[in-house]
């Protein structure tokens, strides 16, 4: 899908209570959930045991961490959506973050972004995003995430 740009913070307001994006399919690997696990020291059978999973999983495959699926969302939002020019943005934090559904290892995930608000802040605008992760075939999101960042005007 083409990526949504924003040219402007006005553009952008516009866009206040609505889907602003549905980004690109990604796949996430069984690599990535090691490298993850070695990074953060969460070595659970689930994430890394592809055989003992496949016997004893309820999903029948390892699948990714939690907190791995919410790390994709910078990846995601910036393959899905162009913020108007800044000086410098920056995570600034999590309102609510829910895990409704795994995400098994060689599956594809994509974002549903909307934008739930903006605000003023010293040097630039605070965003409220509601992020939903996706699963390829499933129903149900892995993850629903609201998500602040600052952005800082040039």
């Amino acid at each position: 899908m083409p990526k949504v740009v924003f040219d402007s913070l006005d553009a952008l307001r516009a866009k206040i209570g609505q889907e602003v994006a549905v980004g690109d399919w990604i796949t996430v690997t069984q690599e990535q959930i090691n490298l993850f696990a070695n990074a953060t020291g969460d070595h659970q059978w689930i994430h890394l045991d592809t055989q003992r999973a496949a016997a004893e999983s309820p999903y029948g495959t390892t699948i990714a961490h939690g907190f791995l699926t919410l790390s994709l969302l910078p990846r995601l939002m910036a393959d899905a959506v162009q913020l108007p020019k800044a000086k410098m943005s920056v995570n600034y934090g999590l309102n609510r973050v829910r895990f409704a559904a795994p995400v098994p290892a060689g599956k594809r995930v994509r974002a549903r972004i909307t934008l739930l608000g903006i605000e003023e802040v010293k040097g630039g605008v605070q965003m409220n995003w509601k992020t939903q992760i996706e699963v390829e075939g499933n129903e149900k999101p892995a993850c629903i995430a609201e998500t602040l960042a600052r952005h800082y005007m040039a």
